[in-house]
C-alpha cells in the first residue's frame, strides 16, 4: 500500500508540473497573439514530441521530457547590421549569434514582416516574456491560499503533548539520555500529557508561540502556570532553568543550522492540530515565503560544494538542500505515503505546486538569458537606449540586439544544465527525505 500510495504521489505531483508548465507558457502565448505575434509552436516538454494537434497558425503538442516548455515565436531577434540573418562567420562565438538568428527566422512565412517579435514595442515584448512567470506567481498565489486558508496549516497547540523527564541541551549526541541530568521543571511541577496551558506566569495563553516565547524569557524564574485538566484548572509551579535551545524564526519554528542560543527551558513538547489561516495571514505567510525563496535563490552557488559531497563521499542531505524536479517528485511521493489524515496529503501536494511555481517565477526572473528575466531585460535596455536618444535629440539607435548575447546564454545555460545534473544525481543517490 505504501508503495502505490508513493506511485500515486509521483503522478499526482508531474501532471500538476505538467499543468504548471503548460499555464507558464499559456501566459507567453495569449500575450504573444494579444500583439499579433505569430506562434508556429506551443509545445509541453522536451525531446521527441508525443503528441500534436495544428489548430489555426500554431502547432500545440506535449513531448517526452516534462520538464520544461517553450512557445516558438518568429523574429525573436532583429537582422544583423548588414541586414541578414543567414550564418556567414567561421568565428565559433560569431556563429553561435548567428545560428540563433537564423534559428528565429526559420518558420518565416510571406505576409510575416509585420509580426515578428521584435519589431514591437518594447513595453509589449516586456508584458509577452513576463506574462509567463507572472502567470505561475498567479498559480502560486491561488494554491497558497487554497492550502493555507482551505485546508489549514499545522500549527503547535498551547497543549502538552509530552513531557521531557531532564534537561538536555540541544547540543547533546544523545538527548534522551538522562543519566546525571536534573529534572526537567515541567516534570518536577507535574505537568502531564493532554494538558492546555492556559496561564504562564499570569499572561493568558491563546497560542504556543505566545507560551514559547514566554517560557524563554522566564529563565532562573519561578513561575505560576494555570493548566485545563480533565474539565478543571489546576495551578501549578514551575522553576524555569537555562538551557541551550535551537534559535527560532519569527513563526516559532526552529531555525536550520543555527547556532544554539540560551533560553528559558520548562520541557514540554506541544501537541500539533491543523488551523485554517486567515487572509491576511496567509499573505503575510506567502510574503515571507517569497522572501526565503529569493534569499534560497542567491544562496545556491554557496550550496554547490555541499551537494558535491552528498554525490561524492555520501555526506547527508540539509533540510535546506536544492532539490530538483526529480527530487520534489520523491518528496510528493514521500507525502502520500505518510501516515496523515489524507486531507493533509492534499494539502501537502498543493503547498509543494505553490512553492515550485513561486519558485518558477523567482528563478525565470533572473536578468540573465536565455531565461525570460533576460528577454525583458534586454527590452528595458532598448527602451532606455531609444528614449534617451529621444531626449537628447539623437538618432534612433534601433533594436537593441539580444542576438549578440547569445554567447553569453549558452555559457549560462551551461552552467545551469551541469546545477540542474549535479542536484539530479543528489536526488536519486542521497535524496532529501522528509517525516
Amino acid at each position: 500500500m505504501s508503495t502505490a500510495m508513493t506511485v500515486l504521489g509521483i503522478v499526482v505531483f508531474f501532471v500538476g508540473l505538467l499543468f504548471s508548465i503548460a499555464w507558464h507558457e499559456l501566459g507567453h502565448l495569449s500575450t504573444a497573439k494579444l500583439f499579433r505575434i505569430r506562434v508556429p509552436q506551443y509545445m509541453v516538454g522536451f525531446g521527441p514530441t508525443i503528441w500534436s494537434r495544428k489548430k489555426g497558425e500554431t502547432e500545440y503538442g506535449v513531448k517526452a521530457i516534462p520538464l520544461g516548455g517553450y512557445i516558438r515565436m518568429i523574429g525573436m531577434f532583429p537582422p544583423g547590421a548588414d541586414g541578414r540573418i543567414t550564418k556567414r562567420s567561421s568565428s565559433p562565438w560569431r556563429s553561435m549569434i548567428e545560428d540563433a538568428r537564423e534559428a528565429s527566422y526559420e518558420e518565416l512565412l510571406p505576409g510575416d514582416e509585420d509580426r515578428l517579435f521584435y519589431t514591437r514595442k518594447p513595453w509589449k515584448r516586456v508584458i509577452v516574456m513576463f506574462a509567463g512567470p507572472f502567470m505561475n506567481l498567479i498559480l502560486a498565489f491561488v494554491l497558497f491560499l487554497v492550502a493555507m486558508m482551505g485546508f489549514g496549516m499545522a500549527k503547535s497547540m498551547p497543549v502538552v503533548s509530552s513531557v521531557s523527564q531532564c534537561v538536555v541541551p540541544v547540543t547533546a549526541p544523545d538527548r534522551n539520555n538522562c543519566d546525571n541530568a536534573p529534572q526537567s521543571p515541567a516534570a518536577v511541577a507535574g505537568l502531564q500529557p493532554k494538558d492546555r496551558i492556559l496561564s504562564f506566569d499570569g499572561d493568558r495563553i491563546s497560542t504556543y508561540q505566545q507560551l514559547s516565547n514566554d517560557i524563554r524569557n522566564s529563565f532562573n524564574r519561578t513561575v505560576p502556570i494555570v493548566v485545563q485538566r480533565n474539565g478543571a484548572q489546576l495551578t501549578l509551579t514551575a522553576h524555569i532553568t537555562e538551557n541551550k535551545l535551537a534559535k527560532l524564526d519569527k513563526y516559532g519554528d526552529p531555525i536550520p543550522n543555527s547556532q544554539p542560543v540560551s533560553a528559558g527551558f520548562l520541557g514540554i513538547t506541544p501537541t500539533t492540530g491543523v488551523v485554517p489561516l486567515s487572509f491576511s495571514d496567509s499573505i503575510t505567510r506567502m510574503t515571507d515565503l517569497a522572501d526565503s525563496g529569493l534569499h534560497s535563490l542567491a544562496a545556491l552557488p554557496g550550496k554547490v560544494p555541499a551537494l558535491w559531497d552528498s554525490v561524492v563521499k555520501g555526506t547527508p542531505r540539509q533540510a535546506d538542500s536544492p532539490v530538483g524536479m526529480v527530487g520534489a517528485a520523491r518528496v510528493g511521493g514521500q507525502m502520500f505515503s505518510l501516515p496523515l489524515p489524507p486531507s493533509q496529503k492534499v494539502a501537502a501536494m498543493i503547498t509543494l505546486l505553490a512553492g515550485i511555481n513561486l519558485s518558477l517565477f523567482l528563478f525565470n526572473m533572473l536578468p540573465l538569458l536565455p531565461l525570460d528575466g533576460g528577454h525583458v531585460a534586454g527590452a528595458l535596455w532598448e527602451s532606455v537606449r531609444r528614449n534617451t536618444a529621444r531626449l537628447f535629440r539623437r538618432p534612433d539607435p534601433g533594436p537593441f540586439d539580444v542576438a549578440k548575447l547569445m554567447p553569453v546564454a549558452y555559457v549560462v545555460a551551461s552552467i545551469f544544465i551541469g546545477f540542474t545534473l549535479l542536484v539530479m544525481i543528489a536526488d536519486v543517490i542521497n535524496p532529501v527525505k522528509i517525516s
